[in-house]
């Protein structure tokens, strides 16, 4: 990934209500490092709608360096888990971090 700073905003509603989860999406990343927006999808939902839109609107302004096989930059299909946590709180089940 070559986001200096990820683009996933946590929507103010949810983090005020104390609301957390997790989204897992799906990615198609280009040969050129791009998301491609119409093809990411939520494979698994948080149980709250506006954690899994946050999470889609944001991986769309995400970049990843172009995978390659044998130097020549392919697409590929990739998960991608977002978290949403407010400062302090224990971990969720399901966290990579």
């Amino acid at each position: 990934m070559l986001n200096e700073e990820l683009p996933f905003r946590y929507p103010v509603p949810a983090y005020q209500a104390g609301v957390q989860g997790n989204v897992m999406l799906r990615l198609f990343v280009d040969s050129s490092g791009r998301v491609v927006p119409d093809s990411t999808r939520v494979v698994e939902p948080s149980g709250h709608g506006a954690l899994d839109s946050a999470a889609l609107l944001g991986a769309s302004r995400l970049q990843f360096r172009p995978a390659r096989r044998r130097g020549i930059p392919i697409p590929v299909s990739l998960l991608f888990p977002v978290h949403f946590r407010r400062p302090g709180t224990n971990p969720l089940g399901g966290d990579s971090l």
